[in-house]
């Protein structure tokens, strides 16, 4: 997986944002925060993962579906994978 650890730094970068967004939720709800204010956190946390599984996806995508030099049987197995993934996330 050497397209995940050629971005490894920008993705826990990422991750470690999200962490902090779902800690400032954890905040909110302790100090009694506005609803608004308190769903609004929580949208944001939906699109930094939504971004997130994008990336993945993408590079996914790009690496064990439609790289030149898998097999058939390496291809078959990059769309199970990632089909998977996305009917997980689709519930």
């Amino acid at each position: 997986m050497a397209h995940i650890h050629e971005h490894k730094d920008d993705l826990i970068k990422r991750v470690r944002r999200i962490a902090g967004q779902v800690e400032a939720v954890e905040r909110a709800l302790e100090s009694d925060a506005d609803c608004a204010k308190t769903l609004h956190l929580v949208a944001a946390i939906r699109g930094a993962v939504n971004g997130l599984l994008e990336q993945f996806i993408d590079a996914h995508a790009r690496e064990h579906v439609a790289h030149p030099d898998l097999s058939d049987e390496d291809r078959a197995q990059g769309v199970e994978d990632l089909l998977l993934a996305i009917r997980r996330y689709a519930k």
